[in-house]
């Protein structure tokens, strides 16, 4: 049995891996997934494994972002959207980092099984999706620090995440599988913008230069307007042009939440409890529609 500071320890890592935020990877490998139902019959097993191996890359990627923040003092004990383990409750540093790198070794495995049951190509897409999750926060210029945060994880975790996924089930790729894993990567982009919107003050004095701060506070959420707006007429576009079944409309039943989330950040200036609001709304935005989405096309499939 672990002492109590030993299960203290485990409970601030796993705070500082963001759970909340985890959501943005079971969407894009569950429509994968789903996705390629229309190709070939699912491989259970791959599915898991590619869950995993994306959990432990998002996780590692989470608590790269705790360490090098904390390096580079851009937390404090005062940061909002953080574990906070390191600043708050004095968790060691190395520790934090030394459970990034061994979950990025138990994606490696997990990625050899993958690559052994797929193929091989992938190992480059794993390596620099490692590369992309470290660099990220860590390295001389963090992608973080740059205006291209919103499009790396977009790309990586949302598209990318799809189509592997899709790939490892089918062994090719589709127009169809393409275009339904946009929307999905715009909007785990939009997560990425919403946080850089909360934290834009921090991030001035931090030095960094978020495509957020480029555009101004108010700017920034027209453009997240704008983000939710094109993923939800991509879809609309695509079942018109009768790339997919109609029953992808469904995920207009969450529409609801961007709309939330945009009033949210809106007041949020003003009242800290509507910045709250908006956080949680723009991260359901992209859980509920990957998960509607993919009711959708199921549906479609089965009748």
């Amino acid at each position: 049995m672990g002492t109590e500071k030993e299960i203290s320890s485990a409970k601030l890592i796993w705070k500082m891996t963001r759970p909340h935020t985890l959501t943005a990877t079971f969407s894009p490998v569950i429509l994968g997934t789903v996705a390629s139902l229309y190709v070939a019959e699912i491989d259970w097993l791959l599915f898991i494994a590619m869950m995993v191996a994306c959990l432990a890359l998002q996780i590692a990627t989470n608590l790269f972002n705790e360490y090098y923040d904390f390096k580079r003092g851009l937390d404090t004990a005062d940061s909002v959207g953080i574990g906070g383990g390191i600043v708050r409750h004095g968790l060691k540093p190395k520790n934090v980092l030394t459970v990034a790198l061994l979950l990025y070794v138990v994606a490696a495995i997990i990625g050899v099984y993958i690559c052994m049951n797929s193929s091989w190509w992938l190992v480059v897409i794993g390596l620099i999706g490692m590369a992309v999750g470290y660099l990220y926060t860590g390295g001389p210029l963090p992608i973080a620090y740059t205006p291209f945060g919103e499009l790396v994880s977009g790309l990586l975790m949302g598209t990318c995440f799809v189509l592997i996924a899709f790939f490892i089930q089918t062994n090719t790729i589709t127009t169809e599988s393409v275009l339904i894993s946009i929307p999905i990567g715009i909007l785990v982009g939009a997560i990425n913008m919403s946080n850089n919107i909360r934290d834009i003050e921090e991030d001035i004095k931090g030095g960094r230069k978020t495509l957020v701060i480029l555009l101004g506070r108010e700017k920034a959420i027209v453009t997240l307007a704008v983000a939710f707006f094109i993923a939800y007429l991509w879809i609309a576009v695509i079942v018109l042009m009768g790339y997919i079944s109609p029953w992808a409309l469904v995920m207009f039943l969450g529409l609801r939440k961007p709309i939330s989330a945009i009033q949210s950040f809106q007041k949020g200036a003003k009242d800290p409890g509507y910045m709250r609001i908006a956080m949680k709304s723009t991260a359901m935005t992209n859980t509920i529609f990957g998960f509607l989405l993919s009711a959708g096309l199921l549906i479609s499939y089965l009748f």
